[in-house]
């Protein structure tokens, strides 16, 4: 990876800009995860208020264990979404707190690979993870998800419309500290055109937000992972649950290493060697598991904050914090949460479009400033089984993924997990490798 900066363009940080400017920052990036971190307890019923503050602490924690150096923010992960609402063999649905378990042992996952990232060096290890094989996956990251911002979108093009309008505009024309904060301006255009063009969207705010209590906490014992254990435990179905969620982990790390490569390769730096990759993963390993047992969705490093970097060149790990100092404080205030939850889904739409696209062409980014040789054929059967396998799964079937039997249990695994692992077994057995970790990656001055 060579994460060279284009001069070109300038680079701002916290410091720089002053306390006013670095709050507006920071609520861009609280905007701009809200869309799909509440979007994954509105489809599985857990908690939007305990969601906002995992995202939070998780992200904290998550600076913690990396030395304050990597500007990611954790939200809700949507790879997990197949782990709720699981049935035993015999047909007896999975309550969400069995399946928060589940969840929370797969985050433990995560500390078994940067154990091995810790022992073997990040050179081994990482040989299972070149440009290759990063690239498509990030690529397939931002394309898998497209679908579903245009889905919003269809709800009311105009609204959507709006917010994409007015982010390229901020973006491309835009002076000072608008063309920093396109996302946060897109938002709110977004949602106030939705007010005065649909009335629907409007009464559902309204009354949203007028049933919704001020002042509450964000966590509920009863729904939490912790409150199964007592004398009523289902040990059979504790096990079912554990055994079907942990192997989505194999493919969330693979992301996890995407997304990583993803920040490092807009911000400039080496994250994968500094802080290492051992470090990120532990910091997100801990994030999912807290957050699960607390009865909040697993952690992932953020894509849409990553599109957000892209967009602001603000590279300042400390903007990100105080995102998730506002997302835990928020946490506590059922209204702002309704307010959120009651956005209209266009907003988002328009918004994630923009953002998700950015994904995709950090992706390219990678493979391009790798100099990814296509004219070997191991190469291009690498990136077409990745790029065909997760897209192709993702729109098969409405779960946008396939499911594996084994015996009494049924794994299921997305398009991107079956391309994640296909594409780390292609470039490990092929022959015809040339990536060196240490030789190929060099960090911008």
């Amino acid at each position: 990876m060579n994460h060279s900066e284009n001069v070109n363009e300038a680079v701002y940080d916290a410091k720089s800009l002053g306390p006013a400017k670095t709050t507006i920052l920071g609520l861009q990036h609280l905007f701009a995860m809200f869309g799909a971190t509440v979007l994954v307890p509105a489809i599985t019923g857990l908690n939007v208020s305990t969601t906002l503050l995992f995202a939070g602490l998780g992200t904290l924690l998550f600076h913690l264990v990396t030395g304050r150096k990597v500007p990611a923010f954790l939200g809700s992960s949507f790879a997990f979404l197949g782990a709720y609402g699981l049935v035993t063999a015999s047909g007896q649905e999975i309550p969400l707190t069995y399946s928060s378990f589940g969840v929370a042992m797969a985050g433990l996952v995560y500390l078994v690979l940067a154990a091995l990232f810790k022992v073997f060096g990040a050179k081994k290890v990482m040989r299972f993870f070149p440009p290759i094989v990063t690239g498509p996956i990030i690529i397939c990251i931002g394309l898998t998800l497209a679908g579903t911002a245009i889905t919003s979108c269809s709800a009311n093009w105009i609204v959507a419309l709006t917010a994409i309008v007015v982010v390229v505009i901020c973006n491309i024309w835009g002076k000072g500290m608008v063309k920093i904060v396109p996302i946060l301006l897109g938002v709110v255009a977004s949602y106030l055109m939705a007010m005065i063009v649909d009335p629907a969207a409007r009464d559902t705010v309204v009354k949203t937000v007028a049933e919704a209590e001020w002042i509450g906490l964000p966590v509920v014992w009863e729904e939490t992972a912790l409150s199964i254990f007592g004398k009523d435990l289902d040990v059979n179905m504790l096990v079912t649950a554990v055994i079907t969620i942990v192997p989505i982990s194999l493919a969330t790390m693979v992301e996890h290493v995407g997304d990583v490569c993803a920040i490092s390769s807009t911000v400039g730096k080496n994250f994968v060697a500094d802080p290492g990759l051992h470090r990120t993963l532990v910091g997100d390993g801990l994030a999912t598991s807290i957050a699960a047992l607390f009865g909040a969705p697993a952690n992932t490093t953020y894509g849409e904050n990553t599109g957000v970097l892209a967009l602001s060149k603000v590279y300042d790990p400390m903007v990100v914090r105080l995102a998730a100092v506002f997302a835990i404080i928020l946490s506590f205030c059922p209204k702002f949460a309704a307010l959120i939850v009651a956005m209209p889904g266009a907003t988002m739409g328009g918004v994630s479009i923009v953002l998700y696209g950015m994904i995709s062409a950090v992706g390219v980014r990678n493979v391009v400033e790798n100099q990814v040789d296509f004219t070997k054929s191991r190469n291009v059967l690498i990136a077409a089984l990745i790029m065909g396998l997760a897209v192709g799964i993702k729109y098969y079937d409405p779960s946008g993924a396939i499911s594996l039997n084994l015996g009494a249990i049924t794994i299921s695994l997305s398009g991107l997990a079956v391309a994640a692992l296909v594409g780390i077994a292609l470039n490990a057995i092929l022959p015809g490798k040339d990536y060196e970790f240490n030789a190929d990656i060099q960090e911008s001055k």
